[in-house]
């Protein structure tokens, strides 16, 4: 199970989280975010993959963060259509010579929601599946994970949107043969970008020692 822990910002932060042995660490572009980067910390993990998290971006942009960063992968969250995710993996290929990740989330609130995601099909390496929200992401509370029954794709997807400690039985419960990981945020910080060394520490072990 990939473990993905979003909307980090400080440097110190960083290194702590770095060390309970997390896979991914997502950093928000959005301005609108309370957890926006507005300048580059003075830590970067090194051990564990750095993120990037986009709405609505032009190309040149997330390839300018990517190469500032070192990003080894980019997360969608705005209204980027499919062309858009396949001439972003050819810019990519293009401008940075090796192979980030395109993960593109997706608000879910009925199995309705996914109708359209089929046509993103062999162009995002990942999908998300967040809380559907006006605010594009960070809602604090999960969708009803039932839905997924709907989903019938081949991309790979990670579960997001107000996981905390409190759902590690339904997490325990929930099976999918395209599950691959959780994306942690917002219930686990002590304030926007800072997160709770000690309470994700204790999820985690319980989390991983059950997978």
């Amino acid at each position: 199970m990939i473990v993905k822990v979003c909307g980090m910002r400080d440097a110190q932060n960083i290194r702590d989280i770095e060390q309970l042995g997390i896979d991914w660490m997502g950093f928000i572009f959005y301005e609108k975010s309370k957890r926006h980067v507005a300048e580059r910390p003075s830590y970067l993990p090194t051990s564990t993959k750095r993120i990037g998290v986009f709405v609505d971006y032009t190309i040149e942009d997330v390839i300018a963060k990517v190469n500032e960063f070192q990003f080894c992968g980019v997360q969608l969250h705005g209204s980027e259509t499919p062309d858009y995710c396949r001439q972003l993996r050819n810019a990519l290929n293009e401008k940075i010579g090796k192979n980030v990740l395109i993960n593109k989330a997706f608000g879910i609130a009925s199995a309705e929601d996914f109708t359209n995601i089929s046509s993103y099909e062999g162009c995002c390496d990942y999908y998300v599946f967040d809380t559907k929200t006006p605010t594009k992401g960070g809602a604090g509370y999960s969708f009803d994970w039932s839905l997924m029954e709907a989903y019938k794709g081949a991309t790979p997807f990670l579960l997001s949107g107000g996981i905390g400690e409190d759902s590690y039985e339904a997490l325990q419960a929930f099976s999918h043969p395209q599950w691959m990981g959780i994306d942690l945020n917002s219930k686990f910080e002590e304030a926007p970008a800072f997160k709770d060394v000690a309470r994700l520490n204790s999820f985690l072990k319980k989390f991983k020692h059950h997978e």
